[in-house]
């Protein structure tokens, strides 16, 4: 994964945009590249503090290159316009990239160099490493998305043109977030926990097989899930699940087939994914996800179902 950190005017509309793209796995809006400590919404709307709304967008690379992030981004403002973009005026709506690699500046002036033929005057935008970064208060994060209504100086055309399959599924699972806190605030036992969780995803997602395998010993023993049969016991180590638990990360299988050691508890099973459920960084669990399919699971179901399990 990757990050980058781009101004784009009003950060609520410019957060929704980039959250849709293929490829980004999180946003987060906040204050970049200012002269204060811990600067407030109210603050910085002085225009004193030398901050510019702005966009952590965290990606990845293989499917959104850093390039094609940058030229979606150029989509999004006006590149010509000073420290103004829509109705919003000062200079906390400048415009600019702030990187956190400088291996990334070369690709990065390309881009800029492109963009500036294409206007054909000197681009307003601003090119600089990242000085510093602090998030907004929770009340700004996803704000179009708790208050559809609220202003947004970008046309409704430019969301829909940065609609794609990844942001469709990435909608899906932050929905299920939302039903997930809801349905689990207050209750504590940890099977119906899990046994809710495996429903939720199950159900709006539409796998295969959707369940949790337990820690026990030196084994997975076979816990809450949706779908058919399922093994009982998986060793430490084994199968793709007890690999991931051995390892301790996210497993993405694309094809069953190829992963060495695969347990095939159902011959139907033709894509994978594993996610480790943690307490106090130890493995406790790991929900385990099957698909009819091969290639079901990418980097976006990764991000999204390790997101989940924060909940759980």
């Amino acid at each position: 994964m990757k990050e980058l950190y781009l101004a784009a005017g009003c950060f609520w509309g410019g957060e929704k945009y980039l959250s849709l793209l293929d490829g980004v796995i999180e946003t987060e809006v906040g204050f970049a590249n200012g002269n204060t400590e811990n600067p407030t919404y109210r603050e910085v709307y002085t225009d004193t503090t030398g901050y510019a709304e702005t966009i952590r967008v965290v990606f990845d690379p293989e499917v959104l290159p850093l390039e094609k992030l940058v030229r979606m981004y150029f989509r999004s403002i006006d590149p010509l316009s000073v420290n103004r973009q829509g109705e919003d005026e000062g200079t906390r709506y400048r415009t600019g990239v702030y990187y956190v690699d400088a291996e990334d500046l070369p690709a990065l002036k390309a881009v800029f160099a492109e963009e500036e033929a294409k206007a054909g005057a000197p681009l307003a935008v601003e090119l600089l490493p990242l000085k510093n970064f602090y998030p907004a208060d929770e009340s700004h994060q996803d704000y179009l998305e708790k208050n559809p209504g609220g202003y947004c100086h970008l046309p409704f055309a430019l969301f829909e043109f940065a609609s794609s399959e990844a942001g469709k599924k990435k909608r899906a699972y932050r929905e299920i977030e939302d039903m997930l806190a809801s349905l689990l605030e207050g209750e504590t036992d940890p099977v119906v926990r899990m046994a809710e969780t495996a429903a939720v995803v199950h159900e709006r997602m539409g796998f295969f097989w959707t369940g949790f395998y337990r820690v026990r010993g030196d084994e997975l023993l076979l816990g809450p899930f949706q779908g058919p049969v399922a093994c009982i016991h998986i060793p430490f180590g084994k199968g793709v699940c007890g690999t991931a638990w051995k390892e301790n990360r996210t497993i993405v299988v694309p094809d069953v087939e190829a992963f060495p050691g695969h347990i095939a508890c159902s011959s139907r099973s033709r894509s994978e994914i594993v996610v480790p459920l943690r307490e106090k960084g130890q493995v406790v669990a790991v929900l385990d996800i099957d698909s009819t399919e091969t290639g079901t699971f990418d980097s976006t179901d990764a991000l999204m179902l390790e997101r989940l399990l924060r909940i759980v």
